[in-house]
């Protein structure tokens, strides 16, 4: 599957560079976007379906969706160039501001709300009830460059003195977020890091990716971290203005209609979109560093 996906990225690319060198002076006929893996991959291009007809309509241009592997292959996209629009997790928009020439424009809100959390989750039925009692157990993250799949909860550990490589009996990747909680519920793992809208359990990961409400009972979380900035929609900074204006419109026009809220809602569980600037996202900064994670580790990694 992942090896699979791989090669649609990659012909993907391919074809964007065809694409480009086609285009004449004038503007670009084609947009190219991109969308972070928050579950499934073929799950978030099918729930990004209406959305994409809706910019080429609107935009009167071809669109290219893309959906990478993991958070990093959004980001490498934006690096060399094969990305007009993207969005992304809090985390992987920090790498790609590193990198790349881009743009924040929106961030995205639920229920009014510009922010979430990253939720520490364990069976309901388990002894765990505090991040210390999280020692010699085995624990699932996300992606590695998931904001609160990742990123947070290490921050949370360490602030714990929590080192999950010495304290945890075995680490697992999982790569996304519906992955983690089904890793938890079926007893892969004692507990998972995952996201929830709201830090009272009201409104969850869980929630969405387990349809059977039995089954969403037998989830509990013991700890909440911070508010976090939500997640957003960046472009290239060598896009036209005018095609920039005009998604910004797009996306804030869906964030005041019923049916084009509940296409953002389908695609990442957010209710619309407001302005956004990069300085929102130094608390993300700091918590690569509070964590102890190298920001440039995840596309380092993914080169070599």
């Amino acid at each position: 599957m992942a090896k699979s996906l791989a090669k649609i990225g990659f012909m993907f690319l391919v074809a964007a560079a065809i694409q480009a060198c086609g285009d004449s002076a004038g503007k670009a006929k084609t947009l190219r976007v991109g969308f972070v893996p928050a579950e499934d991959a073929q799950q978030v291009m099918q729930n990004a379906q209406p959305i994409v007809e809706i910019l080429r309509k609107e935009l009167g241009m071809e669109i290219q969706p893309f959906v990478a592997t993991d958070y990093t292959g959004v980001v490498e996209a934006l690096r060399v160039n094969k990305l007009d629009v993207a969005f992304l997790a809090p985390a992987s928009y920090v790498l790609a501001k590193n990198e790349a020439d881009i743009k924040v424009i929106l961030k995205s809100e639920r229920k009014g709300i510009p922010f979430y959390y990253a939720a520490i989750i364990t069976r309901s039925d388990s002894a765990i009830k505090t991040l210390d009692d999280l020692r010699g157990k085995t624990f699932a993250f996300g992606d590695s460059l998931s904001t609160t799949g990742h990123v947070f909860p290490r921050k949370m550990f360490k602030e714990r003195g929590i080192d999950p490589v010495r304290d945890f009996k075995q680490i697992l990747y999982s790569g996304g977020h519906d992955a983690t909680v089904l890793a938890v519920l079926n007893g892969k793992v004692d507990a998972g890091a995952t996201y929830a809208n709201s830090p009272d359990s009201q409104d969850t990961a869980w929630m969405r990716y387990l349809k059977d409400p039995e089954d969403v009972k037998k989830i509990r979380a013991i700890a909440f971290s911070e508010p976090i900035p939500a997640d957003n929609l960046v472009v290239s900074g060598s896009l036209d203005p005018s095609v920039v204006k005009k998604i910004e419109e797009i996306f804030v026009g869906l964030s005041h209609d019923a049916k084009g809220k509940q296409m953002l809602r389908d695609l990442y569980q957010i209710d619309g979109f407001v302005s956004a600037t990069d300085k929102d996202y130094d608390s993300v900064r700091e918590a690569f560093i509070a964590a102890g994670i190298p920001i440039k580790e995840g596309l380092q990694k993914r080169r070599s």
